[in-house]
Formats: C-alpha cells, structure tokens, sequence
C-alpha cells in the first residue's frame, strides 16, 4: 500500500492510490507556486525597503533560500510523485527564514520597513501548510508560525514602536488564517476520503459483477433442480403408477404439477420484473413474499393498502429488485419467525419497508458482508441513490431488523407524457 493511501485509512488498490496520488501531487505543485511567490516578495522587500543594519546578512539568508527553493522545486520535478509525503518538511525552512530575516532585520535598526514587512509574509506560511492533505501537519506548521509572529513582533515592536494592541490584533489576524488554513486542509482530506470509498467501492463493485452471471445461473440451476424438477421426476413416477392401474396416483400427479407449476412461476416473476407490467408492484410483492416464505419457513404479510390499485411507476422495477434483495437476505441470515413488507405511495414518492424479527444487521456486519464480496445490498443501495433515493437499515424495536427504502417517482402516465414531449422536440428540431 502507498504512503498515502495509508495515511488516509483506504485500501489498496491502483486507481484508489493513483487518484490520491494525484491530488498529493497537486497540492505540491501549489505549494511551489506559493513558495515562488514568497521568494519573489522577500526579493522586492530586500531591495525596495533595504534592511538599515546587517544587510549583508539579511542577503547571504536570502540567497540560500532562493537557492534552496530552486533546488526543492527542481527535485520535485525530476522525482514526481515518489517524494510528495516528505514535501511538508520544507514548510519548516520556509517558517525558520522569513522568522530570521524578520529578527535580523528588525532587532538591531531603530525603525525597520523591512521587518515590518517580513513579519507580514509570515501570513503566507498557512497558505503553504494547506496544501497538504493531512490537518495534522498543517497545525503542525500554523502552530509554531504564530508563535513565531507574535514573538518577532515582540522583539522588533521598540525599534517599529508598535503597541501591544497592534500586535495582538495581527496575531489574532493570523491565527484565525491559520484555524481556517487547518479546515481547509481537512475538507480537502475529506474530499479525497470520499473519492476513494466510492473507487473502491467501483472497483469491489466490477469485480463482483463480474462473477455474477456465474453466480446466478449456479443459485437457478440449484432452485430449479432441488424444487420443480424433483416435483416433475415425481410426477413421472405417479404417471407410470397411473399406467399400472394405481388411480390415487392421479392426485399426487396433479399435486406434483401444481405444485412444479408455483415454483417455476415463482422463479420467473423473481428472474423477469417484466411480469410488474402486466401484475402491477404490488401483487407481484405479495408473489415474491409468499416464495420467499416458503423458503425461508417464515410468515409473511404484505400491507400494500397505501399502492393505489393498478398504479404504475418509473421505479416499479428498482423496488422489486431491491425488496427482493432483501428478502433473500432475511432468508439466508435472518432466521426470522415472521416478515412484514409495507408498501406506500405519498406525495409522488414511494416508500417500502421489510421488517423481521430476527438476528438483525449492523454496521459491522454489513462493511464485512461488503469486505467479504456481498454487493447486493450495496449495488442496491447505489442504484437508489443515483435516483435521488436511499436505503436505510436499523435495528428493530426488540429484535431483528428495519430496512426502509425511500425513492422519487413518476407515475407512469406522466412518464408516458414526459416521454412523448421528448420526442416530440427531438423530432422539431
């Protein structure tokens, strides 16, 4: 794992290190252009406003660090990316010369511009220090570089005869440039904290839709053998049973038949949401509650008295699939006694909710279902969001669990309009 990736709590993976890699690499970049400009304000003040004393001095400090800067910003062009991490150390030699060059020129002469002026490149440090993606290195800098200001001030504050209120009012000034110098270096770590979740996310995501198919033809060639072939084996059983003369045979044929009928209905509706087109939401709700009861050996109920009768939405299929999801898990993990599925329709949004009185789920259990590669909740739950949606899972009241699932949507008639209009433009112009 890279320096970085590390210091930001993420995995491992090349796209997570590349992308904070280079938002590191970018922040250094700033760094030597502000740095530049440091460079070139303390050149105009030494040659502007010449220090009265040891000027000499102040001179050989300055051609060193111009040297130094030179020097850091060459090597971190030839090096790249493969030294960012140890960039935040010359932000200290950065604070160490303007605070020399500040006392030098500003302790010995009875009235100095140029310290005045030095002590207020000072305001630039913080500036520098935010670059970095890590808070703790920016106060780190921000700290001491107050510090610094308030103690130069106080030395050179006889020869500039500045008041005390002066430099305290400056030292507030800067210390509050160098708390916001620390937020901004933590909104930024943030940012970069949330842009790889979702890349690792991504990539946990692709990697296992990748095995999908696989996996789901294995899962549906198991159903199908383990529950209505063996129905249609015993059948043909009871058919040759009818062919010897055995008439109570019939009626476990038919049973048998009925019975491999339900199941492969059952696996279609939950295989093909198209059924939805021709059921509606909620009957085909009921249809995948009753399967998964009788999987799971759990009651159901269905309360979908807040659907309107035959209502059709632009999300029918993303709540179906989602409370599938769900379901399967409560029958895989719950070991619930009973289940109940609301299904509601308010104000142009509609809200589902899968409620059992099982084991239950936390967070903990879901980051390592996610860690351990069982995207399904968490595919859902991205699909939910891209359509201004959420999904929400907390404890029940005494046991189990309460997933609440809350999604914007069209009524399909309106989706039917709003699609038309579209063409209709798409063909004018």
């Amino acid at each position: 794992m890279s320096k970085s990736a590390a210091f930001m709590g993420l995995g491992d993976t090349p796209d997570l290190e590349r992308i904070i890699a280079d938002h590191a690499y970018r922040g250094v970049r700033l760094q030597l252009a502000v740095r530049t400009v440091l460079v070139v304000l303390i050149a105009l003040t030494l040659v502007v406003v010449p220090p009265a004393r040891d000027a000499a001095v102040c001179y050989a400090i300055f051609a060193c660090y111009a040297l130094w800067a030179a020097a850091v910003a060459v090597w971190m062009g030839h090096s790249g990316r493969a030294h960012v991490d140890a960039s935040w150390l010359a932000l200290f030699v950065d604070l160490a010369v303007v605070a020399a060059l500040t006392l030098v020129a500003g302790i010995a002469a009875q009235q100095s511009w140029t310290a005045n002026i030095l002590t207020n490149a000072l305001f630039m440090i913080p500036l520098l220090a935010c670059t970095q993606l890590r808070p703790g290195v920016c106060a780190a800098v921000v700290v001491p570089t107050v510090a610094v200001f308030l103690t130069a001030s106080w030395a050179t504050m006889t020869s500039n005869e500045e008041p005390w209120s002066s430099i305290l009012l400056s030292t507030m000034a800067l210390a509050g440039l160098g708390g916001g110098a620390i937020g901004l270096s933590w909104i930024q770590r943030s940012r970069v904290h949330t842009i790889g979740t979702l890349v690792r996310d991504r990539t946990a995501l692709l990697a296992e839709l990748m095995n999908l198919e696989q996996r789901e033809r294995q899962a549906l060639s198991e159903r199908l053998h383990d529950g209505a072939l063996q129905y249609v084996l015993a059948a043909r059983q009871d058919l040759d049973d009818v062919r010897n003369g055995q008439s109570d045979a019939l009626d476990r044929m038919d049973e048998a038949l009925h019975e491999s009928s339900r199941l492969l209905r059952s696996a279609t509706s939950e295989l093909h949401p198209a059924v939805l087109e021709h059921v509606g939401l909620a009957p085909a709700l009921a249809d995948l509650a009753r399967s998964a009861a009788v999987r799971g050996g759990f009651d159901c109920e269905v309360n979908a008295e807040g659907w309107p009768d035959g209502l059709r939405t632009s999300v029918d299929s993303m709540l179906y699939g989602v409370a599938r999801e769900l379901l399967t898990n409560v029958v895989k993990h719950a070991a619930a006694q009973s289940v109940r599925v609301d299904l509601r329709w308010t104000g142009q949004r509609a809200t589902l909710e899968v409620v059992d009185d099982g084991v239950g789920i936390g967070a903990q259990v879901r980051d390592r279902s996610l860690t351990a590669g069982h995207i399904g909740l968490a595919s859902q739950e991205l699909r939910l969001a891209a359509a201004g949606g959420s999904l929400s899972v907390r404890p029940g009241t005494r046991t189990g669990a309460v997933a609440r699932v809350d999604v914007p949507g069209i009524p399909a008639t309106r989706q039917r309009c709003a699609r038309s209009a579209a063409t209709s433009l798409e063909r004018g112009q």
